[in-house]
């Protein structure tokens, strides 16, 4: 039986790094984005229909949640699976502390004014980027982009949710700086955390995302937007973006968003 963990980051705080770099041991496996929150509670939802409340077989509906992730990651070869998704969102986490007794979840974070300029700076070379259709000036493409609805926003509130309303034990925080600047250390404190054999990793000539032979489709939402970059972590490009974060994004953006990062109180 494989064993399960999870990982619920912003979006551009090294999601797709971490996975290139955590999937070069064949025993643990990143997952891309997972469809699994919505299987979950997709089945859970069940319990409201009429037909099952007529006749509430709680324990039949708890065999299949019970092995969803054994079922859905069958084919994969890794022990360890590490699946990417929301999971820290309240009623995500609900559903999964139905299945799941001893959780743990990586918590991948970044300051959001850093965020934003991730975006703006790829809208700028891909034409085809989604947030492109949402406005023509950066400040409208960034509202949008913490707009309660969009992707941002979620995540900060089911990460503040797992963070206020749960035990320590059960998360990991890893900043996108620390995976950029100490790489080995910051990979090495996720395996100890997760309670796994360490692995000795290359943190250069990186490989693009893929599992099982399957990349992401980025012609669903822009070209190049789980592109890894460079073929290897450099500190100096992440501290020479984070000093160009003032020239990409306007002084009112940062002003407005640079207060988001709750998790450094903790």
């Amino acid at each position: 039986m494989k064993q399960m963990y999870f990982l619920h980051g912003l979006p551009r705080a090294g999601n797709t790094l971490l996975a290139s770099i955590i999937n070069q041991n064949s025993k643990v496996c990143v997952t891309s984005n997972s469809i699994l929150t919505d299987m979950l509670g997709g089945l859970y939802t069940l319990e409201n229909l009429d037909i099952f409340q007529n006749f509430p077989d709680h324990k039949s509906l708890g065999n299949v949640t019970e092995s969803l992730f054994e079922t859905y990651y069958k084919d994969w070869s890794a022990d360890y699976i590490i699946d990417r998704a929301p999971w820290g969102f309240p009623i995500n986490l609900k559903n999964l502390k139905r299945v799941k007794k001893d959780i743990k979840i990586i918590v991948l974070v970044r300051d959001v004014p850093e965020i934003l300029a991730s975006f703006i700076k790829w809208s700028d070379k891909e034409p085809t980027a989604y947030i492109n259709q949402w406005g023509k000036t950066i400040e409208e493409k960034c509202d949008k982009l913490m707009n309660n609805n969009n992707q941002i926003v979620k995540e900060l509130i089911g990460i503040k949710h797992l963070i206020d309303h749960n035990p320590k034990e059960m998360y990991h925080i890893v900043e996108y700086n620390d995976l950029c600047d100490d790489p080995k250390q910051t990979i090495e404190g996720i395996y100890d955390f997760l309670g796994i054999y360490r692995f000795n990793h290359r943190y250069n000539r990186l490989d693009q995302f893929q599992v099982n032979g399957m990349k992401y489709d980025d012609n669903i939402v822009g070209q190049n937007l789980h592109t890894i970059e460079t073929n290897s972590i450099n500190s100096n490009n992440y501290n020479e973006f984070k000093e160009n974060v003032n020239d990409i994004l306007p002084k009112s953006i940062i002003e407005k968003y640079n207060n988001l990062n709750f998790w450094k109180v903790k």
